[in-house]
């Protein structure tokens, strides 16, 4: 079944320019260090939005645009979980979180503002205020060092979710 795509003519995704190396839109605020791993099928980019006083959270995408959940295949959208997890054991090594919260978004009335499908992983504090506070930017620094925590966590937990043949590009 095919969806109508909500995004407006013109459409420049900022997540496509940051996988595929391209010069980034005026509206793109992705940076190149907010890559933090790739698969064939997912990719962990660190999200330039902050929720609550922590900041610095994940967004897992699929490496080929796809604008929604209900795009996904089962090849996908079994990446874009096994991604998720990934990052919350590398969030959890790295940062030492009380525990970590994943949501993810789909059409304007579902709250979805990137027209290319996200999963967020979040760290998650007990005083964090995550779902009571507006978002903020998070600096392009803080997120390229919290960008390099989670490539070591994910590098020392690497062998035990990867799938025969598959190859993380760091």
């Amino acid at each position: 079944m095919q969806f109508p795509s909500h995004a407006p003519h013109g459409y420049q995704c900022p997540f496509c320019e940051l996988l595929e190396h391209r010069e980034f839109g005026p509206h793109n605020l992705c940076a190149p260090s907010d890559l933090i791993y790739r698969t064939e099928h997912a990719a962990a980019i660190m999200a330039c939005d902050g929720f609550g006083a922590y900041g610095g959270h994940v967004m897992i995408i699929p490496t080929r645009h796809l604008e929604t959940l209900y795009d996904l295949d089962d090849v996908v959208g079994n990446a874009i979980m096994r991604e998720t997890k990934r990052v919350a054991l590398a969030m959890k090594l790295a940062w030492n979180p009380e525990g970590t919260s994943t949501r993810q978004h789909n059409e304007p009335a579902g709250n979805q503002h990137v027209w290319h499908y996200h999963q967020h992983v979040f760290p998650r504090y007990s005083d964090d205020m995550l779902y009571r506070q507006l978002r903020h930017r998070v600096p392009v620094e803080v997120r390229a060092q919290k960008a390099d925590e989670l490539r070591e966590a994910v590098r020392s937990t690497h062998h035990p979710m990867s799938l025969p043949g598959e190859q993380l590009i760091f």
